[in-house]
């Protein structure tokens, strides 16, 4: 390992607690926030479709957590331009024991090139498929295993299923969610008192577990094996980024009111008042608008599982499974760049925040970060919001 790479053992630079933090990422982290590459080894390392189609080519590097990181004031000058996440690599000295710790970098970080010459073995290893993936990962705001495989297709990358999965975490946590949809259409097909068929049709559903007991399903929709894979596949993605907004709505609305609301502390410069007054309610505007791009996304979800589960009609959703993934870069990408905002403004400016208040020219560069994130997303009309001329 490169020397830029840093500890997280118990012998180097970092503490017992990042160490613990490390190994408990397998069963906690967030889907769009970790791609725990060590846990699918641990889990598919056998499959036919691990070794035959995988995510690196590399041995080592296709057992790394890849994590999107909110970077810390010491860490952003590693990077030559200004950024607040970055996209952690890091390589356990175990895949198979995280207590162990291991090494990481960031990509893109001062210095990666350097490394990349030196772990590739390669003399100029722009042309490596692992670098080009590791730079098409660092390009999106999340790790949803949608949105991954979506972006890494543009490029011509096609990892196997195995590696495009809902973390163990999200699975518990949105298992009620999804539940109460896929109910409407137990309860549709078979009449009420089906509540356990509907929790186990769920379960296998988000798991994957594409098993014989999903065969009547596979019969109503007319597909073939392949084409039921990649249905159970968009169905689940759809399932997850409504749970994902469902969960986004006290985020932004705090983040929202926060614009009008949120009072900086020490004077400001001209440049950056002006600046502000103007930016506060835009930029509510802005995320007001993404949220509604997202709701028109999902609708076209809504309207087609209505089709099924009020009008008995398969056909409207079986066509709509089949093409919904290539909604999925637009609507990962959305919820992704939403979610970043509604955290880091939680995590700076939230109300566990209230004590360190930040000067003008702080909160001027967090809002021309939200800007710049949103200026990827399609705009929604939405109105006129007031001016909070009183506030820095």
């Amino acid at each position: 390992m490169n020397a830029l790479a840093s500890s997280y053992s118990k012998s180097g630079n970092q503490s017992a607690r990042e160490v613990r933090n490390l190994a408990n990422l397998g069963e906690t982290a967030s889907t769009s926030r970790v791609l725990n590459l060590s846990q699918i080894f641990a889990s598919s390392g056998r499959s036919e479709g691990y070794a035959g189609n995988p995510f690196f080519r590399n041995s080592q590097l296709n057992k790394a957590l890849l994590i999107k990181h909110t970077l810390r004031p010491g860490e952003r000058e590693l990077f030559s331009h200004p950024r607040r996440t970055a996209t952690k690599i890091i390589l356990p000295f175990d895949a198979s024991d995280l207590r162990l710790g291991g090494r990481s970098i960031f990509v893109n970080q001062s210095g990666f090139v350097n490394f990349t010459r030196s772990y590739f073995s390669d003399d100029n290893p722009a042309n490596n498929p692992d670098l080009q993936i590791l730079q098409h990962l660092d390009a999106i705001p999340s790790l949803d295993p949608f949105l991954v495989r979506e972006h890494l297709a543009r490029f011509g990358f096609r990892p196997d299923p195995c590696y495009l999965k809902i973390s163990p975490r999200d699975l518990s946590d949105m298992i009620g969610f999804a539940n109460a949809e896929i109910e409407r259409l137990v309860m549709t097909a078979f009449g009420a008192g089906m509540e356990a068929a509907a929790m186990k049709l769920t379960a296998k559903i988000l798991a994957n577990n594409l098993d014989s007991d999903l065969d009547p399903l596979k019969q109503t929709f007319r597909m073939s094996d392949t084409d039921f894979g990649e249905g159970m596949f968009s169905w689940r993605g759809f399932l997850y980024f409504k749970w994902r907004q469902t969960l986004l709505q006290e985020d932004i609305r705090q983040v929202v009111d926060g614009l009008q609301n949120y009072r900086t502390i020490g004077p400001a410069e001209a440049g950056t008042r002006d600046y502000l007054a103007e930016a506060r309610p835009r930029l509510a505007k802005k995320i007001i608008a993404a949220i509604i791009t997202t709701y028109k996304t999902l609708k076209v979800y809504d309207e087609a599982y209505q089709a099924l589960t009020q009008g008995a009609d398969p056909a409207p959703f079986r066509k709509f499974l089949l093409d919904g993934p290539k909604m999925f870069f637009e609507l990962g990408e959305s919820i992704g760049i939403l979610s970043h905002i509604g955290s880091f403004w939680d995590y700076r400016m939230g109300k566990r925040m209230a004590h360190m208040r930040l000067t003008p020219q702080e909160f001027a560069d967090i809002i021309v970060d939200f800007e710049d994130s949103l200026l990827s997303v399609e705009p929604a009309t939405v109105p006129t919001l007031p001016t909070p001329a009183t506030l820095l």
